[in-house]
């Protein structure tokens, strides 16, 4: 069994959803291969990782909508403030979703599904440099 890691560095814009699928796919065409797991993990506490329909992009949005209902930036209970009143949103966004996601791997690609896509999901108002790293273990 080999194993390969690689961290990707993503600069975000803001809140919201980047697609990454393209930046993973080329660590596992790296990696030669062809056979195993491919691990994700994103090394901050404000930012996520997801797996999700990559056509559509109101999917994206309509995502954002929702968990900007469920953990809205406004509610004025939060203690941990002193980094923004969008930091202890994002902390609690980061935990309904992942931090890391793995995907099968078999004749050197990604066994994602037709609409699949792999996203760094920003949960901060402005953008960050964000660390996410792919270890991909197999034959």
């Amino acid at each position: 069994m080999k194993n390969y890691q690689q961290v990707l560095h993503i600069q975000t814009t803001g809140k919201g959803l980047r697609e990454i699928t393209r930046e993973v796919r080329d660590v596992v065409r790296d990696s030669k291969i062809t056979s195993g797991l491919c691990n994700l993990f994103v090394r901050h506490t404000s930012a996520s990782l997801i797996i999700q329909e990559n056509a559509d992009p109101d999917v994206q949005r309509d995502l954002e909508y929702f968990l900007g209902k469920l953990v809205p930036e406004t509610d004025l209970g939060y203690t941990h403030t002193v980094e923004g009143p969008d930091d202890m949103p994002s902390h609690i966004r980061s935990v309904l979703t992942n931090t890391s996601e793995q995907i099968p791997l078999s004749g050197g690609e990604m066994l994602l599904g037709t609409w699949q896509g792999i996203f760094l999901w920003e949960h901060r108002t402005r953008g960050h440099s964000r660390n996410v790293v792919v270890n991909i273990s197999g034959d």
